[in-house]
């Protein structure tokens, strides 16, 4: 939102709840700090009620539908249904107030993690459904794909990885264990395969793939490809020497004591990271993936890694 606004955009954008500062207060920062107030209107909405939406989309140009439940301890039920029914009632909603092109937010993980040692491009697919957020952007993906066809919308998709950078008001699950690695709350880091982006990168990528005709399709972010947790947490300890992260790799023949370990943290109230099928759908492939396209189509320059993992780190300071 900020990067629209940014670029002199006038941005309507939902919240679940108007009367929540926690929805709204550093939404409404962004307005405050550029001096566009006046260009910024925040409406209350769900994604999962398909009533209100033909009347909060009216006299908008574009629809970016970013709304997903990104966790690992929400019931399946809700993640599937969000980003299902979510899918369904803004696209329609889109349809009937005349808007003709849609931003949508998707991710690596409809792209998938096989096959090993191949840069996978726009043209890959998810075939592993163990996961509930898994399962919840692969299909709803190929559902916007094919409301698209069936509406007349012109469709662009968006598949970033692991979104991180500072500026968020609740920690996901892409950056929440970036505190725990900096105050060394887990002794070894697991060698799970990871790439990340920018959130600002992210943001840009969502403003062009409106502003530039000939874009279509899917486009994958994930410029800091084939890296793993032990690496990113030496990054870590590197920008910050005074910081605990872990020094060390954690060797996948005690990744059960690693879940062991994680289960009792969440028993104790603290963030879980490492369930089962976490752990199953993680080791099963790698995180190899081209951003040609995005740079190609979209003109995309990408935050350094360096940068990137400085901002997340201070974003909870």
């Amino acid at each position: 939102m900020r990067d629209l606004l940014e670029q002199g955009y006038e941005v309507k954008g939902s919240v679940r709840s108007l009367h929540d500062p926690s929805r709204t207060k550093h939404v409404l920062q962004h307005a405050i700090d550029l001096g566009c107030e006046e260009r910024l209107e925040l409406v209350e909405g769900d994604v999962l009620d398909a009533d209100p939406w033909q009347g909060l989309l009216t006299g908008c140009d574009v629809l970016l539908h970013t709304a997903t439940v990104y966790s690992i301890d929400e019931t399946a039920e809700v993640i599937i249904d969000t980003a299902m029914k979510g899918t369904s009632h803004l696209f329609n909603a889109a349809k009937q107030v005349g808007i003709e092109r849609v931003v949508y937010t998707s991710s690596v993980a409809a792209v998938g993690s096989l096959p090993k040692g191949v840069a996978k491009d726009e043209s890959v697919w998810q075939n592993n459904h163990a996961l509930p957020y898994t399962m919840a952007k692969t299909d709803s993906e190929k559902l916007a794909t094919k409301l698209a066809d069936e509406l007349g919308l012109d469709l662009r998709i968006i598949n970033p990885c692991a979104v991180i950078g500072g500026g968020f008001s609740r920690p996901t699950p892409s950056v929440a264990y970036f505190d725990d690695a900096y105050h060394g709350r887990f002794p070894l880091a697991p060698k799970f395969p990871m790439a990340f982006v920018h959130v600002k990168d992210v943001a840009k990528a969502h403003r062009r793939a409106f502003e530039v005709d000939e874009a279509q399709g899917r486009f994958i972010l994930a410029p800091h490809h084939s890296l793993d947790m032990s690496y990113l947490c030496k990054q870590i300890r590197k920008l910050y020497p005074s910081s605990k992260s872990p020094k060390w790799a954690l060797p996948n023949i005690l990744l059960p004591t690693a879940v062991l370990f994680d289960m009792i943290n969440g028993l104790r109230g603290q963030n879980r990271y490492l369930t089962r099928q976490v752990v199953k759908s993680l080791k099963s492939g790698d995180a190899y993936y081209s951003s040609k396209k995005a740079e190609d189509v979209l003109g995309m320059e990408w935050i350094d890694f360096e940068t990137a993992v400085r901002d997340t780190v201070e974003g909870f300071q």
